[in-house]
């Protein structure tokens, strides 16, 4: 979820944030990366930290691992002190690397060393990353630095062969349904399983989306149920994109317009969004191989097209239309 779902998230509910009051404080409390905590773990036991980098998508706990590396490092009370958090996407030039980086690791304080946390370090420009593989090399005595990033192939191969590469996967549909069963009971918040379900289906994988996503329907009745989910999040139900689907392979265009407009102008759904469960959900359709293959072929053209800056609904409509045509 956005910044700006997060802030209509607490803002509805009048509480805090969900998402920082239920952050995990340790590794062990991180759901769906056991096989990276394990590991995280052994590096914090052996007292023996290099420099790391996670690579994944929103949501699966890159920065939460990062925080509670520091936290278990230097304990509850000096771990702020010795922990420097940038977000790259908003200072990505070299100035950022020369000044405030190089000032924080020339110091040190009450600890063997100290970590830098960069995040989406991804958006860095090259020069900048440049300037950050020297300063790796300069203060790798006294500095550990974590990187995190979406796509870890627009990290220099210098920088990547110093750290070791954590690849964080989105989580599995357990690990999210437990976190918000968890913080529904905390919270004394009726969720039916059904709404925990569209919780998980919203989320894709996404901690962050399903609990900012559980706070908002919360605000909406007593009960968390499987419509409130899909109101708040402005999701389609599997089984409308499904119905829109099967009624252009049928052949029946207009009612599968009809759909596509519904999810667009009354759901409020964006293009995008459209395109992305369409994706998801292409292989849980009861299609034949020859339909699902027809299907990612449309979907694949259609989202190039929307990037590019197509008209969003002329797009779909016009996917729609071709699997109408199919013999």
């Amino acid at each position: 979820m956005s910044e700006a779902d997060e802030q209509t998230a607490a803002t509805a509910t009048g509480r805090e944030i969900w998402i920082e009051k239920y952050r995990p404080q340790s590794l062990d409390d991180i759901h769906g990366q056991e096989e990276i905590v394990e590991r995280l773990q052994s590096y914090i036991d052996q007292d023996d930290i290099p420099h790391l980098l996670f690579s994944g998508p929103a949501g699966v706990g890159k920065t939460t691992a990062a925080t509670a590396i520091a936290r278990q490092v230097y304990g509850e009370d000096n771990w702020r002190g010795n922990f420097l958090e940038l977000n790259a996407s908003d200072q990505r030039g070299i100035d950022v690397v020369r000044d405030r980086i190089k000032g924080f690791a020339r110091s040190s304080f009450g600890g063997d060393f100290r970590i830098v946390f960069l995040d989406e370090a991804d958006s860095l420009t090259d020069d900048a990353q440049s300037a950050l593989r020297r300063t790796m090399e300069q203060f790798s005595d006294n500095t550990r630095f974590i990187l995190s990033c979406n796509y870890s192939s627009k990290i220099i191969d210098p920088i990547q062969s110093r750290c070791a590469v954590f690849r964080f996967s989105p989580l599995s549909d357990e690990a999210v349904a437990a976190q918000t069963r968890e913080i529904a009971a905390a919270e004394g918040i009726e969720v039916t399983d059904a709404g925990v379900d569209a919780l998980v289906y919203a989320a894709d994988g996404d901690m962050r989306r399903a609990i900012n996503s559980l706070q908002a329907a919360a605000t909406t009745g007593d009960v968390v149920d499987e419509e409130a989910v899909y109101a708040i999040t402005a999701t389609a139900r599997p089984e409308e994109i499904e119905s829109m689907v099967t009624n252009a392979l049928e052949g029946d265009f207009s009612r599968a317009r009809a759909t596509l407009d519904t999810l667009l102008t009354e759901t409020g759904m964006a293009g995008g969004d459209v395109i992305d469960q369409l994706h998801r959900s292409v292989w849980e359709f009861d299609l034949s191989e020859r339909e699902a293959v027809a299907l990612m072929e449309r979907i694949g053209e259609a989202d190039y097209r929307i990037a590019e800056g197509a008209n969003e609904q002329v797009q779909l409509e016009s996917l729609l239309a071709s699997l109408s045509l199919e013999e």
